[in-house]
């Protein structure tokens, strides 16, 4: 029998934080895929839960002992526009798990039907997002990007209504927490002080449980959230990694990446790519994303100054000095994400001047950002690989101007080339979630019931610092007819 060891903290917080609701029965669930590792993380056993068994919890038909499954009440800045009652519309958190590695994790079914927060929507999810959502977390969990879980894929034998109709899906999420800025923003919108301190000190006390006892949790958790994603945007930065949808609803305060909808990963270098077909002004472009985390995090701010001091004034001063502290954590963070990715110890100031170079040029030659990184270890390695990373440029001089500058900042360390090769391999991936194979891979599960692509592709982005030849296939870019130029959030 499958058993959880649940120790369900949220759902002993007021009532006004969440609605009890119990997941909507699905006709025929089968499991499509079990993340063993993470599911042994848990306590949990893999084979039951692919067995039958664990097709009826994944879904939602059966609620296993000791879950208390409720939705969350949160509201969110989208696009810039203040939405004071979002929530949970199609999420279920069962319920808390507390790990073999001590860590206390969420366990939520996604997709698994309407709660009061639905906004007249179904409350499911069709297979082909929760595919891209298990693909694309779990590959961000292997690169070592902060990031919510895929534990489970399981089909429910129903199909939902989009453009057309599709197969229905359900994923099993695994989070820190799933509290977020727009967590606050909901209890902020409704004068609610009481709920505020009580958010603040279970957010405090669960994320960040060292900054307990400050005097003023408020301010601690504010001075937390800012640093982790500081930290959290600098690594996406570092994969070419384009969240798609930054709204305050989907930033979470763990700092964690969480809500996978329109993501995609950079294939050719261009800081203003944006992927969404809802970002039509390009809000949430790549480069971007830096600015718009610290935008989120004024809102988080703003909605916990009430409790920061009684004082307007120095409340205001108080949570202007903490976000003020953002862009020189997020340059701290990015210049150690660059480093690493070119080879450079020591913290030489004119390392992001040269950075900066490289990108400018990368982007005006329409250089793979993932490529190029790679073929760098080996010219690291040997001035014999630069033919090699030359032809990746339209104007292969623009690489050799750059590459001088370069072995001039490598000469100054005096790390052996083979020792500071293999330390870039471990930091410059062999293989991404290319968006083409990602599509490929809901294509032929959605149309044609075959999840060979999906298998191997997830295979794959377990190892995505191997260099590994069966999978050789996976790590090219797109050809010109293969580009992704736009994705979908699936709702």
């Amino acid at each position: 029998m499958l058993r959880f060891g649940f120790d369900n903290t949220y759902a002993r917080l007021p009532a006004r934080f969440f609605a009890r609701v119990l997941p909507t029965k699905v006709p025929g669930p089968q499991v499509l895929r079990v993340n063993r590792g993470l599911a042994e993380l848990l306590g949990l056993d893999p084979d039951a839960l692919a067995s039958p068994e664990g097709a009826q919890i994944l879904s939602g038909n059966v609620v296993p002992e000791g879950a208390e499954p409720i939705a969350l009440a949160y509201a969110g800045h989208q696009f810039g526009g203040f939405s004071p009652q979002l929530g949970d519309g199609r999420a279920i958190l069962l319920g808390e798990l507390v790990g073999s590695d001590g860590r206390r994790r969420d366990v939520q079914l996604k997709g698994a039907g309407r709660t009061p927060f639905s906004r007249g929507g179904d409350g499911r999810a069709a297979l082909g997002p929760v595919l891209r959502e298990y693909l694309v977390s779990e590959a961000m969990a292997a690169l070592g990007v902060p990031t919510t879980r895929a534990l489970a894929a399981v089909t429910t034998g129903a199909s939902v209504a989009r453009d057309e109709m599709l197969p229905g899906a359900v994923l099993t999420r695994v989070a820190a927490s799933h509290i977020r800025v727009g967590t606050f923003e909901f209890f902020a919108a409704r004068d609610d002080r009481e709920a505020l301190e009580t958010l603040a000190a279970y957010a405090l006390a669960r994320h960040y449980p060292d900054a307990v006892g400050s005097g003023n949790d408020a301010l601690a958790l504010v001075e937390r959230v800012v640093a982790a994603q500081a930290e959290l945007v600098a690594r996406w930065l570092g994969v070419g990694f384009v969240h798609g949808v930054m709204n305050t609803d989907n930033t979470s305060v763990s700092g964690e990446t969480i809500d996978y909808g329109p993501c995609a990963f950079l294939d050719e270098y261009d800081p203003q790519k944006k992927f969404s077909s809802i970002d039509r002004g390009g809000r949430y472009a790549f480069a971007s994303q830096p600015n718009i985390a610290q935008w989120n995090l004024a809102r988080l701010a703003e909605s916990l100054l009430p409790l920061m001091d009684d004082d307007e004034e120095r409340a205001v001063a108080a949570a202007t000095e903490r976000l003020d502290r953002f862009p020189a954590l997020f340059g701290a963070a990015y210049g150690r994400v660059m480093r690493a990715k070119l080879g450079l110890t020591g913290d030489d100031p004119a390392d992001l001047t040269l950075a900066s170079d490289l990108l400018t040029r990368m982007a005006a030659n329409g250089v793979d950002f993932t490529v190029f990184f790679r073929r760098l270890c080996d010219a690291a390695a040997s001035e014999a690989a630069d033919d090699g990373v030359a032809a990746l440029f339209t104007e292969p001089g623009a690489w050799r101007e750059w590459a001088a500058a370069w072995r001039q900042r490598l000469g100054a360390d005096g790390a052996a080339p083979d020792e500071r090769a293999a330390a870039m391999r471990r930091v410059n991936p062999a293989i991404i979630p290319r968006n083409h194979r990602v599509e490929e891979a809901i294509e032929a599960a959605v149309r044609r019931d075959d999840l060979g692509p999906f298998e191997t592709l997830a295979r794959a982005l377990e190892r995505p610092y191997d260099d590994l030849p069966e999978f050789e296939h996976l790590r090219q870019p797109p050809e010109a007819s293969e580009r992704v130029r736009e994705t979908f959030c699936g709702t």
